[in-house]
């Protein structure tokens, strides 16, 4: 199975796997968003979160889980983890906001390296780097040009595009983070800010597309449990006690 994956945290005694979900469960999808930094006091990631959760997703057939995600490397290498060890999600989907989306904008990749620029806190990863991983580029193995045709042939008047900068920052940090765990069901969406062009309730009903089209293309009862890791995967997965 390719897979990226923090090994020894899957494996670890203090941050344990939880035991398998009944058959009957519906499968599930975890939705952050960023709280407040700079000139965004109230981010509008966060803001789609929530409308996507009030919006409803019974349809879809999943169960939504919801995460507002502190703009600190610090908080994002201590809760995304654990958010996956938790949860066994299906999918991860990470959103940020961004001035210069005009669109949902898919990233299609993220990082290692690159971090200059200081979080809430005041802090700056060591030497601008994530610790998970050792691979410099991590790519999203998901089919992004069939999400971007899928929500492009709505009517909802909301349209997506593919890019490959997701700002190194806390969203492409963030971002990184997920796809060293697993970047065949990660997902990382920049949004516009809040009527630049659309409305909350448009973005909200974009997200809630994207997440269709995905859990229709990786199948819904997909998870991160029982892993097994290739050669090439363990090269590139984590040392837990750098966190």
């Amino acid at each position: 199975m390719s897979m990226l994956v923090f090994h020894n945290l899957m494996t670890s005694s203090h941050l344990r796997v939880p035991e398998t979900s009944g058959m009957n469960e519906k499968p599930v999808v975890v939705l952050t968003g960023f709280g407040p930094f700079g000139q965004y006091k109230t981010n509008a990631s966060w803001e789609v979160v929530k409308a996507v959760k009030d919006l409803g997703v019974d349809d879809l057939g999943i169960h939504l889980e919801t995460k507002e995600i502190q703009v600190s490397y610090k908080t994002v290498l201590e809760e995304i983890p654990k958010l996956w060890l938790e949860f066994k999600p299906t999918l991860v989907i990470h959103l940020g906001v961004s001035a210069a989306a005009t669109e949902l904008t898919i990233e299609s990749c993220a990082h290692k390296s690159g971090y200059r620029r200081c979080d809430v806190s005041g802090k700056l990863p060591p030497d601008g780097k994530c610790v998970n991983g050792v691979c410099e580029d991590v790519y999203s193995e998901l089919d992004l040009q069939k999400v971007v045709g899928d929500m492009n042939n709505t009517n909802i008047g909301v349209s997506a595009t593919i890019s490959n900068n997701a700002g190194r920052y806390l969203c492409e940090f963030i971002y990184y983070t997920s796809l060293c765990i697993d970047n065949r069901h990660t997902l990382f969406i920049h949004v516009p800010d809040i009527g630049k062009p659309y409305t909350l309730e448009q973005m909200a009903q974009g997200i809630k597309v994207i997440i269709g089209s995905i859990m229709d293309q990786i199948g819904r009862n997909s998870n991160c449990e029982n892993v097994q890791l290739s050669a090439q995967d363990q090269a590139c997965s984590v040392k837990c006690n750098e966190i």
